[in-house]
């Protein structure tokens, strides 16, 4: 008897309309996994440990991921850093009137021993002329050195004004401030002009100021 006879007795009969179906090798077969689109998240298969970042090496700042709000930015000012004139802050400035008594005022402490010394050259008194004009040297010297450091002479004090850097607000020194005096001379030699110049100039300064980037300001 042969298997292939219609006498089989163990033999399946095929439906002729349907193909045969090809043995597995003992496994059940799965039905094939949809793969996903794109645009749709991806699950992780079952057991296995979601992937982690790089860790941060020493030394270097953590990045912030795209998408993570970031810090606002504290402005310089709320370490306790004063704002200056130069760096958005609107300086007052000295206008010409109070920049005519500062001079007025600093002239008068020069009357005294400049008096001393004409008294003394007409009297015939080297010592009081002497006197005299030690005290001018002096007196010269000391307006310099505070109008560097502090940015006023004692007509600047009185008035209520102050020389400063145009570009950061901060005393001159005492080297520019010698410099300065000796930059009067550019407001001297044009028939006085550079003298005038601050009464109808935006920054209220003269030929002198321009050319050492200097301001008078207001102290109050």
């Amino acid at each position: 008897m042969s298997f292939g006879s219609p006498n089989n007795p163990y033999e399946k009969p095929q439906n002729p309309q349907q193909p045969p179906q090809q043995p597995g090798y003992g496994y059940p077969q799965q039905p094939p996994q949809q793969q996903p689109g794109y645009g749709y998240p991806q699950q992780a298969p079952q057991g296995v440990p979601p992937q982690q970042g790089y860790p941060q090496q020493p030394g270097y700042p953590q990045q912030p991921g795209y998408g993570y709000p970031q810090a606002p930015q504290v402005p310089a000012s709320a370490y306790g850093y004063p704002q200056q004139p130069g760096y958005g802050m609107q300086p007052s400035y000295a206008n010409w009137g109070q920049r005519f008594l500062g001079t007025l005022v600093d002239g008068l402490a020069f009357l005294v021993p400049y008096v001393l010394v004409i008294v003394g050259a007409n009297a015939k008194m080297a010592f009081l002329s002497l006197l005299g004009g030690l005290a001018l040297l002096g007196l010269a010297i000391y307006q310099l050195i505070i109008e560097g450091k502090k940015g006023q002479t004692l007509g600047k004090q009185a008035l209520g004004i102050r020389l400063v850097r145009e570009i950061d607000g901060q005393p001159i020194g005492v080297g520019m401030a010698f410099v300065r005096r000796l930059a009067h001379f550019l407001d001297s030699i044009a028939c006085y002009l550079g003298w005038l110049w601050p009464a109808w100039d935006a920054k209220r300064q003269t030929f002198a100021d321009k050319v050492c980037s200097t301001i008078v300001i207001r102290t109050n």
